[in-house]
């Protein structure tokens, strides 16, 4: 626990320059210098984090690995120099050297290993686990282009490849040494041992090195670096030298082509069989790679006895992607350490617990039995015994209901591996993200097993870490909330309750909105940058940023802009406040409906941007490849927070949180942890509409729903939909939006007409939008809701969610240094 040297930093950066570039530091460029700088920061963290590793292995403290398929980072520097709290020093060293770091964070690319709120929710659950001092690991995969890049050309979303690794990254170390071999296709063959035994053998597969890469995750203050393990792949046969002498040249690299494809992109297009071969051959892959290195890890410090593995190792699997982590976790056990069918299955219940993300059906992953059979055999084999005795429990247990219990809950069925039914029956811990989602889980979508396993389920709210969200991404809040009531909130975001006793003061109202508008401010300079759009910060800051899908209903926004407009056109004298629309979002390279949604709100932004009569009224804004840096530019910004989803569709919302504590006001549904957030600011200080989610399930349940109704006896919203189809917002195709248009009012585009509800709820939003305005105009009551909005954000810190997991779930004790 050294104390930070400058002169020695210093020097550091220099002598990087001249290792890594073999120039002076005077002579690099931003993105060299950012190099330079993140080496040397690198080696201030590197003996902190032996240092952990040693005293979590000397203690024997647990470990809970984190297994998920994203981990949306956002960028590292200025996150690790403030969670070393080194800012003000390495910030002098830094202008001492003639750089900037503001300039050398922008250097940084956005760590491309995660997309939305579930990559982003690991994220922050991994800073906070270094903060509490928990020993974790996040496990996932070293993608090489990440999602995508979006740009948007001519108002479409176009996907192009994110080479963020392109100059390497800084903080990442390649750990060769620990290299495992995962098999893939082949067969299984039974051999019978001396002792009677059966002993399983995969023959015939085709095998490829998971090559791990480390990056630290500091914690705040504490000198606890956990790990973040990236898988890479590499094929074990290169290069077949005999095959290229022939003039086989493709089949030369074929293996090293197969191994590279698992590593190239997140969530690749499954719409078609090799997409859906893919997809599960990189769930396989990090997986099995992540589960072998955890039981070789305790084995090597348990004398090579694992059957007490529980004891000392948890498996959090992050959604339905890692599930498979419960028959690799018995496969590992039984074939490589020779334990029983009945020692495995009771180490693999007590170590996995499953997390659900998501309460509609189709998002929970279920494969081909032809597939998973063909791609993973002997895994294949282990989940068939697994159901085919859950489904003797299920009879000797419901003896009247079987059959029918079966056909709800098996493992396999119809054709189908259910994923998530697997990780329900294979380990000890099932929870949801929010109170809502928990309970619709428990009496509606996992109903079944909630009655069977009712010790089993529990309620984790998701949260986010404050020091991204609040003291790296808005430092002038930050420094404002530590003046009013100290430091502690940084470790203990409940402390902000403290905050709540100045909501009526008129100096700190003044303060708290002079900095919300230094922060629209710098949007605005963001925005012209990038979308060469002058922006009114006096006008409302009305934010929607989230990952684009039918449910959180970006839809039933636009449709809301178009409605002002026409209001606007119809009567250009009428009293408006000035109102900026911003949306950020990508929508699934697949997902034909959301991606014309997104060309729908870029053209309604070209028509109204342009016109001149309504006089900058109106303003519509989409920012381009929506990251965690971007997304710390625009959440401090924002005014209104939309999170109108259809109630019972969003688990919980994260995006809700940081827009919470930097002071903006939620406009939306009683969905996911919406409804605590209510709770905790109250009613009076947010805007509520729409229908509840028993209203929605209700609905859905009895058919009576018909949107046409709707169209047919509200002449305005029939306008705002009929613009869709007469050329209104795309003169050059008036049939462009026939799709959104079919998918409101007909089953053109779907099974049932607005399955989401949009029309349903468009009128009472519109009316939650009109009362919000009149409020924003009001200063005086408009800023203590806000500060009452950030006062009352404590409960949604990852840091008490982490600690409910910790204690409740995977029972951690923290890491304690000895000196």
């Amino acid at each position: 626990m050294q104390k930070f040297d400058k002169a020695l930093f210093k020097k550091e950066v220099e002598n990087n320059a001249r290792k890594l570039f073999r120039r002076e530091l005077t002579e690099l460029n931003e993105k060299e210098a950012f190099h330079a700088v993140a080496a040397a920061v690198q080696n201030q963290i590197i003996d902190d984090w032996i240092r952990t590793t040693k005293a979590a292995e000397e203690e024997d403290c647990k470990r809970v690995y984190y297994l998920s398929m994203e981990f949306l980072m956002g960028r590292a520097l200025g996150n690790n120099i403030l969670n070393l709290t080194s800012q003000e020093e390495i910030r002098d060293v830094i202008n001492e050297l003639g750089l900037n770091l503001s300039a050398l964070e922008e250097a940084e690319p956005d760590w491309a290993l995660g997309n939305g709120g579930l990559g982003r929710l690991a994220a922050c659950f991994l800073d906070s686990l270094a903060t509490l001092g928990y020993w974790a690991c996040g496990c996932g995969i070293r993608y090489k282009y990440g999602f995508f890049k979006q740009q948007i050309v001519d108002g479409y979303q176009k996907e192009v490849a994110d080479d963020w690794l392109k100059d390497g990254n800084p903080f990442e170390i390649r750990r060769a040494e620990l290299a495992k071999e995962v098999r893939f296709g082949g067969w299984v063959e039974t051999v019978q041992e001396e002792d009677g035994r059966l002993h399983f053998v995969h023959k015939g597969y085709q095998a490829v090195e998971a090559i791990p890469y480390d990056t630290p995750v500091v914690g705040y203050n504490n000198h606890v670096v956990d790990t973040l393990r990236v898988w890479d792949a590499k094929a074990t046969d290169t290069f077949r030298l005999d095959e290229f002498d022939k003039g086989n040249y493709q089949k030369a690299v074929e293996s090293a082509n197969m191994a590279r494809n698992i590593v190239e992109v997140l969530y690749p297009n499954d719409n078609h069989y090799a997409g859906k071969e893919l997809r599960l051959r990189q769930q396989y892959f990090f997986i099995s790679a992540s589960v072998q290195t955890a039981v070789a890890d305790y084995a090597k410090r348990h004398n090579g006895d694992v059957r007490k593995l529980y004891e000392k190792v948890a498996f959090q699997l992050n959604d339905t992607h890692p599930t498979v982590a419960v028959a690799e976790l018995m496969r590992v056990l039984m074939d490589d350490y020779h334990l029983t069918w009945d020692e495995s299955w009771e180490i693999t219940l007590k170590t996995c617990a499953y997390t659900n993300h998501t309460i509609m059906a189709e998002a929970l992953e279920k494969w081909p039995i032809e597939l998973f059979s063909k791609l993973l055999p002997r895994i294949y084999q282990i989940v068939e015994e697994i159901n085919r005795r859950f489904c003797e429990t299920v009879r000797a247990k419901y003896p009247e209901q079987a059959e029918e219990k079966i056909a709800k809950m098996a493992i396999i069925y119809d054709g189908q591996v259910k994923m998530a039914h697997l990780a329900i029956i294979g380990g000890h811990a099932v929870n949801g993200v929010a109170a809502l989602h928990t309970e619709i889980l428990k009496k509606q979508e996992l109903k079944d097993f909630y009655e069977m396993y009712p010790e089993k389920f529990s309620n984790k709210t998701n949260g986010i870490t404050q020091r991204r969200w609040v003291y790296h991404a808005n430092p002038e809040l930050a420094k404002w909330i530590t003046a009013h009531i100290g430091d502690q909130w940084l470790t203990d975001l409940s402390k902000l309750e403290k905050l709540a006793v100045y909501a009526d003061d008129k100096q700190a109202q003044a303060e708290f909105m002079a900095i919300k508008r230094h922060n629209k401010e710098r949007l605005a300079k963001y925005v012209l940058k990038h979308n060469g759009i002058k922006l009114n910060v006096d006008s409302i800051f009305d934010v929607m940023v989230k990952r684009l899908h039918e449910y959180k209903r970006q839809l039933m926004n636009i449709l809301h802009v178009m409605y002002l407009y026409n209001q606007i056109k119809d009567h250009p004298e009428m009293e408006f406040y000035p109102h900026t629309f911003i949306f950020g979002a990508k929508a699934a390279a697949g997902y034909k409906t959301a991606k014309l949604t997104i060309k729908l709100i870029n053209n309604v932004a070209e028509v109204i941007n342009n016109d001149p009569s309504i006089q900058d009224k109106i303003k519509v804004v989409f920012i381009e490849d929506y990251k965690v840096s971007s997304a710390e530019v625009i959440i401090p910004a924002a005014d209104f927070s939309e999170q109108i989803s259809t109630a019972s569709k969003e688990a919980s919302g994260t995006s809700n949180m940081k827009l919470m504590v930097n002071g903006a006001l939620t406009m939306g549904t009683m969905d996911g942890a919406n409804v605590e957030i209510v709770q905790e600011v109250g009613a009076e200080n947010a805007f509520i509409f729409g229908m509840s989610s028993d209203e929605v399930i209700a609905l859905e349940h009895n058919n009576e729903y018909r949107p046409m109704d709707i169209f047919n006896n509200d002449q305005e919203i029939r306008r705002v939909l009929m613009q869709l189809v007469n050329g209104f917002y795309s003169p050059e195709d008036p049939e462009l939006f026939r799709p959104l248009y079919d998918s409101l009012l007909n089953t053109n585009e779907s099974d049932r007409a607005d399955r989401y509800f949009i029309l349903k709820d468009l009128r009472a939003y519109m009316k939650a939008q009109e009362e919000a305005v009149k409020k924003f105009q009001d200063e005086e009551w408009w800023a203590r809701a806000a500060i009452l909005n950030t006062a009352h954000a404590g409960k949604f810190s990852s840091d008490r969610t982490i600690e409910e997991y910790a204690k409740d779930i995977w029972g951690l004790d923290k890491i304690v240094f000895k000196d």
